[in-house]
């Protein structure tokens, strides 16, 4: 039997930043720590045996290693602006799955941010029309079947008011069927394909 994966990871889901728009001048806490501490807290709810949202399997997660990261990079960090697809009906999309099946979702809109001195576009889903106030960014760059899963990442965002997100790279992370292959994880649709390496967020173990 396997398991369908949440877009949004319910109670693993752990924010290492503002999601609600792009960051302010100054933070209370430093970046940094912030980012280490809701690692160090993803990787003790992936030990959690009580916890049935963890993608590892409960045999093997008191030797579970922990999650590996590339190393922290504010620069991965960027402002974008979301051009909502305003349409009725509002455009769905397939998208292929590890199952081999086709998954539904809704296009919200397309995320416009510029890295590294060039600008990109990714688009954002919903699970339904009947919630949108949770964007899933799906999406696969040249690090995709090297130094991680070949089936994409995924980022997660807060819908906002103002159209303005935080885009961060480093809150990047792999689906579930990198750690238990009896989930089901949707692949990012091929405009969603970063021609640029994210050496940001989640990657495989060497």
């Amino acid at each position: 039997m396997t398991r369908r994966a949440l877009i949004a990871f319910g109670m693993l889901t752990v924010s290492v930043g503002c999601s609600s728009g792009p960051p302010p001048p100054s933070d209370a806490e430093p970046y940094t720590t912030r980012v280490e501490a809701a690692r160090a807290a993803k990787d003790a709810a992936f030990r959690a045996v009580d916890n049935r949202y963890s993608p590892v399997p409960v045999a093997g997660r008191a030797s579970f290693p922990g999650i590996a990261y590339f190393a922290i990079d504010p620069a991965s960090r960027v402002p974008a602006a979301l051009k909502e697809a305003r349409t009725n009906p509002p455009i769905i999309i397939s998208i292929p799955n590890s199952a081999h099946e086709l998954e539904q979702k809704v296009k919200v809109g397309s995320l416009t941010f510029a890295l590294r001195g060039a600008t990109y576009t990714l688009s954002a889903f919903a699970e339904d029309v009947t919630d949108v106030e949770r964007l899933w960014v799906p999406f696969r760059d040249l690090t995709s079947g090297v130094t991680t899963y070949g089936g994409g990442r995924y980022l997660d965002l807060e819908r906002t008011s103002t159209g303005l997100y935080d885009l961060d790279f480093n809150a990047a992370y792999h689906p579930n069927c990198v750690y238990d292959a009896s989930w089901v994880c949707p692949y990012p649709p091929a405009e969603n394909r970063l021609p640029i390496a994210i050496e940001a967020g989640e990657r495989l173990r060497k």
